[in-house]
């Protein structure tokens, strides 16, 4: 299975048996066909396989290769090794060909001689052996679409598969037997390009399989180290990682800090500092320190190992453009079988050539054949997904490779993506006789051993300015207000706003100070003992460093609108929507209100995306025209409900993926008006008496191989500027 033509056959064929074509899935990367089956009343696995048998495919269920399955006696097809097989009968055809044309030469009077017979008017001898070899290279050609053609011909829905038997029968019939060759070559050979196309597409996504070693190492209990196959090792379990190494499933740093190379999955060019407690990922570079690693999921759940199933499972959805181009060859091949039949009748009628207007049909038969423009839009998807994967963008199928060029208007939530998600430490305001240091060292040693994400905060801030943090003594919290330790000998106590209110501490100077920090969006965390305020700590979610260059970039790029949806409070999404330079601040929305919001946006717009990270967010990103999930931070309601996964959590990619988005329709359309010129052409030189079979497959065959090539430039990373 390796274009859109056998998914649309398939879906005919095996649709009624499992009461719908919405309950069948395809993964052409892998040559795989998913069946929902919903109760036991269902076709079984045999059924299903016959069914396939009559399109004049073969299928079996899927297992391992060469193994027999417990539900039948089929063994799993080994799709490379078809394909390899199709390459070797295209390469026997050829051969058969060049021989039998070198042969008829030398015995039938030069080249001259060996070309004269294809005037399609007359029966011409040819040598015996000639024949033979030439019969040897149509056999080799048509047995890769011979089943699907007799197929065809009993569904009574010709394809053109059956189109292309067609045409070979009718020039050996008229003893054209080159010609017959060479359309059954150049046929199959555009088959094998196809075939090869869609194999350069699967090992492009592939490859990040390959990324992740086979084998883990694993720590026992008295230390020692073991390896074992990554696919045994249970979540939980912990394993080294050495400098230089990839590391084998997705886990917690549990000891060690290093430098990871994320670039293989995420798209970052720079390297990301992992310490205890951060997240790492299944083939990802480790830098120069030693990891140790607690897993967290099993091989078949990592990171990597989702973004090969999604993408198998996105070319299920069909783009829009692959759904026009499906009917249009629905109803395009028949029109052409009934127009050749009419030339020929009409044609032969008329002038009494039979032979002369059956050549012409059989010329129009084939250059009429769809295949360029059947796979001229499937083969650009794959790789256009295949190209989006490769640069950490997870696209969920064809609709979505195409939604990003038609966007006019883009919300954000904030808070994970527009901001980093976690506060950090902005400035430390030292008071009376303190300084800043001596302040930072008395808010760390209280907040020590707190899991509060201020509190966090303040840790990392403090190690960053290699401060020692020693834990207070008789440290007690105080719920949702703050906590009092003792100090080198002295009390102190940390808290908000309200519990220096509470203390009664407060002065009129700091009161304003923190009113007007609070009013800006930011978090402040005072510090003080049993006689003053020593000082304060301010905090606040960052905004992300690419922030503000998207968001120019993606004006540039024509988005006519820029929003931001928070269920933030309302002074600190505007602070950040003035940083970043937004459009529209909505603030204190629920995840309903954000729906009503898109829905707004879509009724104004037309196109619409939504982009966001939490589970809050999932109703707004199923109602926008294209959803948009940050694939490393954000939750798993907001990554499965998305159509588009950023896996490195950056959103500079999305104006690459709008240019991409374009660049893909513009290839597209390329593609399919490149094919349906060169076969206007070809009709009108046709009905002239201009064109002869072999040219007229040369250039259905060349018409193809440029609209594969074409397509996979897709594969390519490009600046989103260019």
């Amino acid at each position: 299975m390796d274009c859109a033509e056998e998914v649309t056959i398939l879906r005919r064929e095996i649709g009624p048996l499992v009461d719908g074509e919405e309950n069948l899935s395809f993964d052409i990367l892998n040559a795989r066909m998913i069946v929902r089956i919903k109760d036991d009343s269902s076709p079984t696995e045999k059924d299903i396989v016959e069914a396939v048998a009559r399109t004049g495919m073969k299928a079996s269920p899927l297992g391992k290769p060469g193994k027999a399955q417990a539900t039948g006696d089929a063994t799993e097809i080994d799709v490379d090794a078809v394909r390899r097989r199709i390459q070797l009968l295209t390469a026997a055809s050829g051969i058969g060909i060049v021989f039998g044309f070198a042969l008829h030469a030398s015995l039938g009077g030069g080249i001259w001689a060996a070309l004269g017979e294809s005037d399609g008017t007359t029966l011409v001898a040819i040598p015996l052996a000639t024949k033979v070899l030439y019969g040897l290279a149509i056999f080799a050609g048509v047995w890769t679409f011979v089943p699907k053609a007799i197929a065809s011909a009993r569904r009574l829905r010709p394809d053109m598969n059956l189109l292309m038997v067609v045409a070979v029968t009718g020039a050996v019939y008229l003893g054209d037997w080159l010609e017959a060759a060479m359309v059954a070559f150049l046929f199959t050979l555009s088959l094998a390009l196809e075939s090869w196309s869609i194999g350069r597409a699967r090992r492009a996504v592939a490859a990040l399989l390959d990324l992740t070693p086979p084998t883990v190492t694993v720590l026992e209990a008295d230390k020692s180290e073991k390896k074992v196959p990554a696919e045994q090792i249970k979540v939980g379990t912990k394993f080294v990682v050495r400098a230089g190494e990839r590391i084998p499933l997705d886990g917690k740093v549990v000891t060690g800090a290093s430098a990871v190379n994320q670039a293989p999955l995420t798209g970052e060019s720079v390297p990301v500092s992992k310490a205890v407690g951060d997240d790492v990922f299944a083939g990802t570079v480790n830098g120069e320190g030693t990891l140790e690693v607690e897993s967290t999921k099993a091989a078949d759940q990592t990171a990597v190992a989702n973004i090969i199933r999604l993408v198998g499972e996105a070319q299920a959805n069909r783009a829009p453009s692959e759904q026009w181009v499906d009917a249009f060859a629905r109803y395009y091949t028949p029109i052409v079988m009934v127009l050749a039949v009419a030339i020929y009748a009409v044609g032969g009628l008329a002038t009494g050539d039979f032979p002369g207007w059956l050549y012409r049909a059989l010329v129009l038969l084939v250059i009429a054949c769809p295949c360029a423009l059947v796979i001229s839009t499937p083969v650009s998807i794959v790789a256009a997904l295949a190209g989006a994967t490769r640069r950490g963008i997870l696209i969920k199928g064809g609709p979505y490779v195409e939604a990003p060029a038609r966007l006019r208007a883009i919300a954000f939530d904030k808070t994970g993506t527009l901001t980093v998600g976690k506060p950090t430490v902005q400035a430390v305001v030292a008071l009376q006789d303190h300084d800043e240091r001596q302040l930072l060292q008395r808010a760390a040693a209280m907040e020590a051993g707190s899991n509060h994400p201020l509190a966090v905060a303040i840790l990392e801030y403090a190690k960053e300015k290699n401060v020692e943090i020693r834990r207070a003594d008789d440290l007690k919290s105080i719920a949702g207000k703050g906590a009092t330790g003792i100090y080198d000998g002295r009390p102190f106590w940390i808290g908000s706003h309200r519990y220096l209110e509470e203390r009664g501490q407060e002065t009129p100077e700091v009161h304003e100070q923190i009113v007007k920090l609070s009013a800006a969006g930011r978090s402040v965390v005072v510090v003080g003992n049993e006689k003053h305020v020593c000082g304060f700590l301010v905090l606040a979610d960052a905004v992300r460093p690419s922030a503000i260059k998207t968001m120019k970039s993606l004006r540039t790029a024509g988005i006519e609108h820029l929003i931001m949806l928070s269920g933030d409070n309302e002074p600190t999404a505007k602070v950040i929507a003035a940083q970043v330079g937004i459009d529209e601040v909505r603030a204190e929305l629920m995840p309903s209100d954000k729906v009503t919001a898109i829905e707004e946006l879509v009724k104004k717009y037309g196109n619409v995306a939504m982009i966001g990270d939490g589970i809050n967010d999932s109703p707004a990103l199923a109602r926008a025209n294209l959803g948009i999930a940050m694939g490393g931070i954000g939750s798993d309601a907001a990554i499965e409900t998305a159509d588009v996964a950023l896996m490195g959590d950056d959103i500079s990619q999305i104006p690459w993926l709008i240019a991409h988005s374009r660049r893909a329709l513009r290839i597209i359309q390329q593609n399919i008006i490149f094919s349906l010129v060169v076969k206007a052409v070809f009709v009108v030189l046709t009905v002239m008496g201009h064109a002869s079979l072999w040219a007229a497959i040369a250039a259905d065959t060349g018409a193809s191989l440029l609209v594969i090539f074409n397509g996979l430039r897709l594969l390519k990373d490009r600046d989103a500027a260019k």
